[in-house]
């Protein structure tokens, strides 16, 4: 079966709200008007993955700065001078799970973030990811900013803050990193 990934757009909400509800539950859910906020925003660069012509998941991300965090139900502030590709959410329909949907996600956006010249990669673990995240080469890392802290909170019990270095090679060039 044809699998596209291409950028997520506004046509895709329903699509994105039904594929995240199945995923997450209530506790998780970000409206649509968050969502069609977030794809307005000059930073963002979320992914949708369609296979046999159905939506079955979506990566919402954008470029960011290390050790900020985008609370539940948050907008995407572009910042001055990005060094982060900040995974937000990511999800494949359960009945899609087991065939490397989110590599065919994640591959792209990790590739693109070194090509712009970021350094890092950065998500909030919910749900007990962390060891999904981990074998990705992700590591949790401490937030200084009491700001940040109270972000990270709006994620409930067990939310980790976790980061990836993306590889430069000399120059500043991006060198294909392939994840553990």
């Amino acid at each position: 079966m044809s699998v596209v990934v291409r950028p997520l757009a506004l046509s895709d909400l329903a699509d994105l709200l039904a594929v995240q509800l199945a995923c997450y539950g209530e506790g998780f859910v970000e409206s649509g008007e968050v969502f069609a906020r977030r794809l307005a925003s000059p930073a963002n660069c979320s992914l949708v993955l369609e296979q046999g012509g159905r939506v079955c998941a979506y990566l919402a991300a954008y470029r960011s700065v290390r050790g900020k965090v985008t609370p539940l139900h948050g907008d995407f502030e572009a910042v001055a001078r990005p060094d982060t590709l900040y995974l937000h959410d990511m999800a494949v329909l359960p009945s899609c799970a087991g065939q490397g949907l989110a590599r065919a996600l994640l591959t792209p956006l990790w590739e693109r973030a070194q090509q712009e010249g970021l350094r890092h990669t950065a998500l909030v673990s919910v749900q007990g990811s962390q060891g999904y995240w981990a074998r990705h080469g992700y590591t949790p890392q401490a937030l200084e900013d009491a700001v940040q802290r109270q972000r990270l909170a709006t994620y409930g019990e067990g939310a980790s803050y976790m980061v990836r270095r993306l590889l430069q090679g000399p120059g500043g060039h991006a060198v294909r990193v392939s994840p553990r």
